[in-house]
């Protein structure tokens, strides 16, 4: 267990975020190489993953009840000095997490067919994305375990351990990727299904490392039996902070499934195009997101010790490091676009789009980084409702305008990211606001303590 309420909260953001991003980049390489080796099999098996994957931001959704819900309560169990209660909520957490992963794999198999020509644009895009998505839900219901186990400890402050597992599953990933997908070494390609079992057996291995990590090594919380039979109080706990937060991967389905449903007349290319271009983003916005997934065990840790100047001091401190973060990836966005997205498509037309979405959509890089710090402090607090309001505002004010000029003759694609940069700047804006309420609200009856050095 590391305290995180004392030192220096930038040396403890700089600490933490590393390793955290480390793992993030390592899965966004991860999806980015399942995508170039899947570019060789045409552009529908590209659209056909990239529409898929958007399912994987709904089923994160659940990962996200348990990540965040287990990460708060026991960063304030921390603070308090309460290791019997972190120790009841990890368990729980578990119990939890088995049920979520089983529900995940049962409906998500059964419902994948109809989601993908829900969104799809042809019949070849269809199958290539109900293929993937049925080898790659076992990865999905897995995850569920292996990130109540990573929560645990970011909730103590340690997160090297977890990140480190799931670089060696993700590199396992890799090497499997292309013996898989392509037949390398074996001459048997399993095309988009082998990117889907690769993805499963990763996971596995995964979650096989961090059991033997907890069994071994771990001494601040632990695998009790005896406490992970259902206590629904302890659920409830666990779900009231965790439920709104995922609910935001909900609203990101439900953004990325308007994206989709507006590029079907724009044929696959397009879609394929938009499934690049997200990656691409997701992968310059992990530096910025790891320092706030770092403030948040450091903001919930300071909360629960009664200390609402370190609170305040690491929202601000947060703040400032994500800014220049994001500014600095955002010159780079508009420079270079055609170096970030090199190698991922051969289709003259998949490029044109993925480049003028990653030019257009880095524009409110710097927004999207105070929206990252915000909601990482809304965890810390274990109040998580503000989450869900900035974002629903965000789904609402973007999907009525695209969905009506989608609708009308003479739609170009640039109106699409037009209107998503102007609606992600009003998240930015509420969710700072909602934050000044949360503060004056929840730190006004803390006992404040000067930051210490």
């Amino acid at each position: 267990m590391k305290d995180l309420t004392q030192g220096s909260i930038v040396s403890h953001i700089l600490n933490m975020a590393p390793p955290i991003l480390a793992g993030m980049v390592t899965i966004m390489i991860c999806q980015l190489v399942d995508l170039y080796f899947v570019a060789g099999l045409g552009e529908a098996a590209i659209a056909g993953v990239a529409a898929a994957g958007n399912l994987g931001f709904l089923l994160n959704g659940g990962l996200q009840v348990l990540g965040v819900g287990t990460v708060s309560l026991i960063a304030h169990a921390v603070g308090r000095k309460d290791r019997l209660d972190a120790n009841l909520v990890f368990n729980q957490a578990l119990g939890l997490a088995a049920v979520s992963g089983l529900l995940t794999w049962v409906v998500g198999s059964a419902f994948a067919s109809g989601y993908m020509r829900m969104v799809a644009a042809d019949e070849a895009t269809v199958a290539a994305g109900t293929t993937y998505l049925l080898w790659f839900m076992p990865a999905l219901a897995l995850q569920f375990a292996s990130r109540v186990m990573g929560a645990a400890l970011s909730g103590t402050g340690i997160v090297r351990p977890s990140m480190i597992v799931q670089t060696l599953a993700v590199m396992i990933n890799i090497a499997l990727a292309p013996v898989l997908i392509s037949g390398w070494g074996t001459g048997l390609a399993l095309g988009v299904a082998g990117a889907g079992l690769a993805s499963s057996l990763a996971v596995v291995m995964g979650v096989l490392m961090m059991w033997i990590y907890f069994r071994r090594l771990e001494r601040y919380v632990g695998f009790d039996f005896a406490q992970i039979r259902p206590q629904l109080r302890q659920w409830k706990r666990i779900l009231n902070v965790g439920l709104p937060a995922g609910g935001e991967f909900a609203i990101i389905f439900l953004w990325m499934g308007v994206i989709f449903y507006a590029l079907r007349d724009f044929g696959a290319a397009a879609q394929a195009g938009f499934g690049i271009g997200t990656r691409v983003l997701g992968l310059i916005q992990m530096p910025a997101l790891a320092i706030a997934i770092a403030a948040g065990p450091i903001a919930g840790q300071n909360f629960g010790a009664g200390n609402a100047a370190r609170v305040r001091e690491t929202f601000t401190k947060a703040a400032v490091v994500a800014t220049l973060v994001m500014v600095t990836f955002t010159i780079l966005a508009q420079w270079q676009p055609g170096l970030l997205l090199g190698g991922f498509a051969n289709d003259p037309e998949t490029i044109a789009v993925a480049i003028l979405f990653l030019q257009m959509v880095s524009l409110n890089l710097v927004a999207q980084g105070f929206t990252f710090v915000s909601n990482s402090m809304f965890q810390g607090l274990g109040n998580t409702k503000p989450i869900l309001l900035s974002s629903g505002a965000r789904l609402i004010t973007y999907a009525l305008p695209v969905l009506w000029l989608s609708a009308r003759p003479g739609f170009r694609i640039e109106y699409a990211w037009y209107i998503s940069n102007a609606t992600t700047t009003l998240q930015a804006a509420l969710s700072l606001w909602l934050l000044h309420l949360e503060f004056r609200k929840r730190l006004a009856p803390l006992k404040s303590a000067l930051p210490a050095a």
